[in-house]
């Protein structure tokens, strides 16, 4: 195959993706990671100087759209108990991220970039802390990859687990909340669980986003240390304005939902550039040891979350 028809194969492939994303429901975003990989590995990027900055904004864009799915007075009625549970569980999170770390000696801004997204809300936190860091693109890339397959097989392990278990729905809920990093994949396996489960999860991890703001403020006080101001991502600003106009200004559920959704689909979207600009040498750049540790620290999260959930609740 001659380049320039290589080149027209590869232009209509990934345009062909990118509409059956915004027009379809049923690529989710471990899927469209998968592709954009798959792509990236075996045909090439198609736009290797304009991706990397059409990546960035679809990934920010995302994160401000999902704030309009927060309600911060539901956010609220959970309480004590659900400001515990977040706050215990991310502190938690990013202690043992950062021991991990120093055991596998894996380089800090991936290391805090893979702790974040497992702590908090997966690739919504992972693409706030970012800019904080200035993180690399293959930084990110590797960060959103570990954090989106562990999501991926949380979404199908965590239901059959619980009913082996036989969690009542609030203990699934609760542990769902804290120990599956994307909202989607949330909601998606507490869903299959029972309706108290959705309510209690849904609820519980709008707490947990919510900590993306203070996570990027202390990300940024955090690298002042290496000798650089860590720019404060601006955008995470838009996402809190998003949270707070849906909570003062009622009556708008169907618009909120339809901003939600299409956040959403950026979200999934941006996970296929993402993964269609890795290459096989970015590849090998790349070491096995931030895979061992991003899988290791979710086992201790879940595994410890579902402890506290079995004799504490």
């Amino acid at each position: 195959m001659s380049e320039k028809v290589n080149q027209i194969f590869r232009v209509s492939l990934f345009w062909l993706f990118l509409v059956l994303i915004l027009i379809t429901d049923f690529i989710s975003a471990p899927l469209a990671l998968l592709a954009g990989i798959i792509m990236g590995l075996s045909l090439g990027n198609p736009y290797p100087l304009q991706l990397g900055k059409i990546t960035k904004f679809a990934l920010q864009a995302s994160v401000v759209g999902l704030g309009f799915g927060i309600n911060l007075t539901q956010v609220a009625e959970t309480g004590i108990s659900g400001f515990f549970y977040t706050a215990v569980s991310l502190a938690v999170t990013m202690v043992l991220g950062l021991l991990l770390a120093k055991l596998f000696g894996v380089e800090k801004k991936l290391s805090h970039l893979i702790s974040g997204g497992t702590a908090i809300c997966g690739g919504s936190a992972i693409a706030a802390i970012a800019p904080a860091i200035k993180a690399s693109e293959k930084e990110i890339t590797v960060a959103l990859g570990i954090v989106f397959i562990l999501n991926a097989v949380a979404l199908f392990i965590f239901p059959v687990v619980g009913k082996y278990l036989q969690l009542s729905q609030e203990q699934f809920g609760v542990w769902a909340a804290i120990a599956i990093h994307d909202t989607s994949s949330v909601v998606g396996a507490a869903t299959s669980y029972g309706e108290k489960a959705l309510e209690i999860a849904t609820t519980l991890k709008l707490t947990r986003a919510l900590w993306i703001l203070p996570m990027v403020v202390f990300t940024g006080l955090m690298f002042k240390t290496e000798g650089k101001n860590a720019a404060f991502p601006k955008f995470i600003l838009f996402f809190l304005a998003a949270s707070v106009v849906h909570t003062l200004i009622p009556g708008l559920e169907n618009v909120y939902a339809g901003l939600t959704s299409l956040a959403k689909k950026g979200l999934i979207l941006s996970l296929f550039l993402t993964g269609a600009g890795i290459s096989l040498s970015l590849l090998k750049t790349i070491s096995f040891r931030p895979f061992v540790q991003g899988v290791l620290l979710w086992v201790l999260v879940a595994t410890g979350s579902l402890i506290a959930v079995i004799y504490l609740m």
